[in-house]
């Protein structure tokens, strides 16, 4: 990895380069996505069928497109009980977090005669996108699909594409069938997410759309927004680590790794105060890199997005810290708690030296779908509220209403809306 003085060169070349990873950056990409949109606007599950085929080389029809009980059930033979109960713990653990999230609806009843307040419901449908193959994911299914159950979204369907055979990946199954999803659909890509937006014959219309997926799915989220609600464009995965003399290096440079993996797009960042620390990272990292099974993908990706910065202060590099907003944070110092304090741009923060990443991605409960590209300025993780939509309530009496009619008819007519003055006006004519 590539180490630098942290300073406001090194900083504006970080986040010129971060932003090179923002999936809105690949127009090339984007006739291709409109086209396929189109095409399964226009024909349905007859361009569903045929993109099946091109790109998943699978055939598949109107009677073997969803996922039949008895697949669910062969899925769960494939899988050893052990990971099975793994599944089911972290699910539990999912739920238990997300539970405290629920919020309810109020009425406030004034003296004057007003009512106001707030309806909160679920959406009613709910479109869970689960990429297949390599990136086939079974906690994202759980990330996912649990929080909407918590909402009460009654009815969640999930679209994931087919092996050659017609298989979808069994982990990918088990997760669904123990999250609560009620339909499966195999079809994957950007038709996945046209035919969950527009709805066809056989994959109902949507209100929503959460999950990852490659370039071409993220450009389709990006594209039917409006149609439907998203979770967001996901950029690649990244992690950043804040560390001082106190952080074991050994537990750096495997928390950074485990980022790097992913992909070559995956940004891995430390910025600690300690140079010391910054050389001994660096030496573990090549250590791990001659036994880790995706020593190419993370060479690709350190190459490319692999960085330490060494702060001439903890205030600098709190600073740099919060400027890349980062999707996962870890801090290791001496007092992490503290240091917490001042983080103000974080997907999800990691504190200790026990506080490994994959904890969240896996097992601890707070959702692991978080925002990237720096959107963790304004976006928070996907959340209970994501599968909510909220009504505001209003209820004047006449008396309530008599006290301010002339304020709102003023406010009107400056406007130069004379008819909304008029709407209030004529209740009070004598």
């Amino acid at each position: 990895m590539r180490t630098y003085k942290l300073n406001e060169e090194t900083m504006n070349d970080l986040l010129g380069n971060l932003l090179n990873r923002n999936p809105g950056s690949y127009t090339n990409y984007e006739n291709t996505v409109n086209e396929i949109i189109e095409n399964v606007k226009k024909n349905g599950d007859d361009a569903l069928f045929e993109y099946t085929m091109k790109f998943d080389g699978c055939k598949i029809t109107a009677d073997t497109i969803k996922v039949t009980k008895e697949e669910i059930k062969s899925a769960y033979s494939q899988l050893s009980p052990e990971f099975i109960e793994v599944m089911k713990k972290s699910c539990e653990n999912i739920r238990i977090f997300h539970e405290k999230q629920k919020r309810n609806s109020w009425i406030e009843t004034k003296e004057d005669g007003s009512i106001l307040g707030q309806r909160i419901l679920p959406i009613e449908i709910s479109g869970v996108y689960v990429p297949g193959g390599k990136a086939a994911y079974p906690s994202s299914v759980l990330m996912n699909v649990v929080p909407a159950k918590v909402a009460g979204v009654e009815r969640i369907i999930m679209c994931t594409p087919p092996q050659k055979d017609g298989s979808v990946n069994p982990g990918t199954l088990v997760a669904a069938d123990i999250a609560g999803v009620d339909e499966i659909y195999k079809v994957g890509g950007a038709q996945a997410i046209a035919a969950m937006a527009f709805g066809t014959a056989c994959v109902p219309k949507v209100d929503k759309i959460t999950g990852p997926g490659n370039i071409f799915v993220a450009l389709a989220k990006k594209a039917c927004f409006g149609y439907v609600s998203i979770d967001s464009i996901a950029g690649p995965s990244e992690i950043l680590v804040l560390a001082d003399e106190t952080a074991n290096a050994r537990y750096v440079a495997a928390d950074l790794l485990s980022q790097a993996e992913h992909d070559e797009l995956a940004s891995a960042i430390l910025i600690t105060t300690s140079q010391e620390l910054a050389e001994k990272v660096t030496t573990e990292i090549y250590g791990f890199l001659q036994l880790l099974e995706r020593a190419d993908i993370i060479k690709k990706s350190l190459d490319n997005y692999g960085y330490i910065f060494v702060a001439d202060s903890m205030k600098d590099a709190i600073d740099a810290t919060n400027a890349v907003a980062s999707e996962h944070l870890e801090i290791i110092t001496a007092n992490p708690f503290e240091t917490m304090t001042k983080i103000k741009n974080a997907g999800a923060i990691f504190l200790g030296q026990y506080s490994s990443e994959p904890l969240g991605d896996y097992f601890a409960g707070p959702n692991h779908i978080l925002p990237t590209n720096r959107t963790a300025r304004f976006f928070s993780p996907l959340n209970v509220d994501d599968f909510l939509k909220k009504s505001s309530i209003i209820s004047y009496s006449y008396d309530a209403l008599e006290k301010v009619h002339n304020d709102i008819e003023l406010f009107a007519k400056e406007e130069g809306l004379t008819a909304h003055a008029n709407s209030i006006a004529v209740r009070f004519e004598q």
